[in-house]
């Protein structure tokens, strides 16, 4: 029984399995799973690869650019008398803010400024337009025809290494149907908010909606900060939310008995019994903090797990397209990444993708230097340096 000494998750499923622990044990995704408001036919059992080149089975989802019956909004306000979603501040005062006149006015302050002397806000539609201002809130319009097909390993398997999840990276799929990715895009490193509503999501620019934080955990959240805002879905802070892209499940802030669990590993995941399963299984659980998901994937995921017909996007066929947030800027980068690819012999995209791989504004430099085979002094003085406060 010596396996059973050891602290990783791959050794505990093998004692598991010498112990007669049923496979239904490692919680999975199947048919039953996502809500049927979402799906736009009945889900698959189908062969896919992981990305680890296992072969294996994935259960497949195809789903709609938003479910039947989910409320969405506010985004953004139409003037700073008004209340809109909300958005987490990086910049000096860091945290999660209501976006209202308050908030607006410190962002202004601050010398990123979102409305004109009418008061009236700088709004743009990342779908269809280019924004005329500097510093614009991004409110996508929906897009009906949009279809996600999604794909989720009917056993996941254990990865050797934890994969982090970096802006607007892949996290999973909520029992809603609704697709949930990492943090959006910083404010600081493009000078416009796509703004989320008060249960954390909002609409890509390929026109569907996704998530952005644990929606049926948010309150608890916006109660901890102070923040003037409410979801009106149901919540419920120890139940399961989402299925991640490696299979496990996502369950809010409390464990089954009602506490904080305190034993997580870096990926805010433990193996344990659940509201669902007397049977320990490994799962992960919603932060504390926005935003509340876990923060990397201790499992495998399936290759071309998520993709769309959307026109643009993530996940749009040829490519991400336009980033995250908006096309925003000539070839779908943050200003100054052009001039700065120039100085260093590569493309935009291809700097973007290296500096967003490795931390974004809070970038590794030595990490992203080391991968595109350049110097840290020279990374250091090519890339753009983010606006200043006036």
């Amino acid at each position: 029984m010596r396996i059973l000494k050891t602290n990783t998750l791959a050794n505990l499923a093998l004692a598991m399995a010498v112990l007669g622990a049923p496979l239904s044990a490692w919680a999975h995704a199947d048919a039953a799973s996502i809500s049927k408001d979402a799906l736009v036919s009945e889900p698959q059992t189908v062969s896919c690869e992981l990305e680890n080149g296992d072969t294996s089975t994935c259960t497949k989802y195809v789903v709609k650019y938003l479910p039947d019956n989910l409320s969405i909004g506010p985004f953004c306000p139409k003037t700073t008398e008004e209340k809109g979603g909300v958005w987490h501040w990086d910049g000096d005062e860091t945290g999660l803010y209501r976006i209202d006149e308050a908030f607006l006015n410190m962002l202004s302050e601050q010398g990123y400024t979102f409305f004109d002397e009418k008061g009236e806000v700088f709004i743009t539609d990342v779908r269809t337009e280019q924004p005329a201002s500097d510093n614009t809130c991004l409110q996508a319009s929906l897009d009906t025809s949009v279809e996600m097909t999604v794909l989720l390993p009917r056993v996941p398997v254990k990865s050797e290494k934890v994969t982090k999840l970096g802006t607007v990276a892949k996290v999973g799929l909520a029992l809603d149907g609704v697709p949930i990715f990492a943090d959006a895009p910083s404010v600081l490193d493009t000078g416009h908010m796509p703004a989320l509503d008060t249960c954390g999501g909002h609409i890509d620019p390929g026109g569907w909606y996704h998530w952005h934080a644990t929606s049926t955990d948010i309150n608890s959240v916006f109660k901890r900060d102070a923040v003037d805002a409410e979801c009106s879905l149901e919540q419920n802070a120890s139940a399961k939310f989402a299925y991640a892209f490696d299979g496990f499940p996502i369950y809010g802030s409390i464990d089954y008995d009602g506490k904080i669990p305190v034993d997580l590993d870096t990926c805010n995941g433990h193996l344990g019994p659940t509201p669902d399963s007397a049977e320990p299984i490994y799962h992960y659980h919603a932060s504390t903090t926005f935003p509340n998901l876990p923060t990397c994937l201790s499992g495998v995921v399936a290759k071309n797990n998520f993709s769309t017909n959307a026109a643009q996007g993530i996940g749009a066929e040829g490519g991400r397209g336009p980033r995250h947030g908006g096309p925003i800027h000539k070839g779908g980068t943050p200003p100054g990444f052009e001039q700065a690819a120039k100085k260093l012999g590569i493309t935009a995209n291809e700097l973007f993708k290296v500096v967003e791989k490795n931390g974004g504004r809070k970038l590794n430099i030595s990490a992203a230097a080391k991968e595109l085979g350049i110097s840290e002094a020279a990374l250091k003085a090519a890339l753009p340096q983010p606006p200043r406060s006036r």
